[in-house]
């Protein structure tokens, strides 16, 4: 198992002398007597700097331009919001395994999410995808499409689009897994088979 620190990057940012944003960015930093984990704790650290640098340079402009729309307008005042998190799934050396979330806030009825994930083998200093999960069947991809529709219908097709069917065929990323200790978690976005009531749906399938 690996030691894993977690490291938080968060803002406020003032415009007229009121928040108008924020920003709560979480990423891991893994420390190892055995493996190098450069690689890893490189690319995760640039991603919390990449995401503090949107929120000042992509969102906080558009805040400014909400909070003047909505004061001169007599509109409450919303704060817009970007929050990054992530999960361990798997933690057994040299695998780790990973989902991150990222939540933005812009106004409306609610924020939107995007997930990501990574699996690395840090034997090899690098990540590893479905193929290498699957080696051992060349037809992994129609397996886990079978395997997802069937789940579809044992969650209850009511929570998801009509037809999720071809939804589920045009959506699939097979980019979009993570590992637990005994299952692939296969994910799909927000919206692609499913309204956003029913979140982010996830299946697990056996490897």
């Amino acid at each position: 198992m690996f030691n894993i620190e977690k490291k938080v990057i968060r803002g406020e940012l003032k415009y007229k002398e009121t928040v108008i944003l924020t920003y709560d960015i979480e990423y891991p930093q893994i420390f190892s007597n055995y493996y190098d984990t450069r690689k890893f704790n490189t690319l995760n650290y640039n991603k919390a700097l990449e995401l503090e640098k949107y929120a000042k340079e992509n969102l906080f402009p558009d805040a400014k331009a909400t909070y003047d729309y909505n004061s001169s307008n007599g509109f409450p005042i919303m704060v817009y919001e970007l929050v990054f998190k992530y999960t361990i799934t798997l933690n057994q050396a040299p695998i780790i395994s990973l989902y991150q979330d990222e939540y933005i806030f812009t106004g409306g009825a609610h924020g939107s999410t995007v997930r990501t994930s990574q699996n690395w083998n840090l034997e090899y200093n690098s990540q590893f995808s479905l193929d290498d999960v699957y080696y051992n069947n060349p037809n992994y991809i129609l397996y886990i499409l079978k395997e997802i529709n069937s789940q579809i219908k044992e969650k209850g097709e009511d929570i998801f689009f009509d037809d999720y069917c071809s939804l589920v065929l045009e959506t699939f990323n097979p980019h979009q897994f993570y590992l637990t200790p005994n299952n692939v978690i296969i994910f799909f976005q927000q919206y692609d088979i499913a309204p956003y009531s029913t979140g982010i749906p996830t299946f697990e399938l056996s490897y």
